[in-house]
């Protein structure tokens, strides 16, 4: 199986959200099964198949988490020596050379990627282009409008 990349940050939430399904959800789920049992016929019992239905969800996203996390190689940017280039891991300011717009991305594994947030793929086209670039360089991204082109400003590891 391919390992995948991970930020330290990124595991941590996903080792958060595995231990709040073990020790919340699960125990919460089983009992609201048994309850629904005590309720007598299980076929017209829409609490039983509610509460069935929740534990295929939550144990079907812990075997999921696990196997994340059993593939994953986490990459703390903090604890590596860093002379300014692009890599996984790094928050990295661009401008738009045609528009002048700015662009701050952080560069993340493609489960942690959230456009919204600012957080990339790295196996996103704009992160492709930046990586192993420095402050200064110029990152052409093959966009399905054309070619863009942005300037790196500066590169951050946090």
């Amino acid at each position: 199986m391919q390992r995948t990349p991970l930020t330290a940050h990124g595991a941590e939430k996903l080792q958060e959200e595995l231990r709040k399904l073990k020790s919340e959800d699960r125990p919460r789920i089983i009992a609201a099964i048994a309850e629904a049992r005590a309720h007598g016929d299980l076929k017209e019992n829409a609490e039983y198949h509610a509460a069935k239905e929740q534990q295929g969800f939550a144990e079907g996203r812990i075997k999921d988490i696990e196997a994340k996390l059993s593939n994953a190689i986490i990459i703390d940017v903090t604890k590596m020596t860093n002379d300014g280039t692009v890599i996984f891991g790094s928050t990295v300011k661009l401008v738009d050379e045609e528009t002048g717009d700015e662009v701050t991305y952080h560069i993340v594994g493609e489960d942690e990627a959230n456009i919204k947030q600012g957080k990339i793929s790295v196996t996103s086209p704009v992160a492709r282009a930046m990586i192993g670039k420095k402050v200064g360089d110029i990152a052409s991204v093959n966009a399905p409008n054309g070619l863009k082109e942005y300037e790196i400003l500066n590169v951050r590891y946090e």
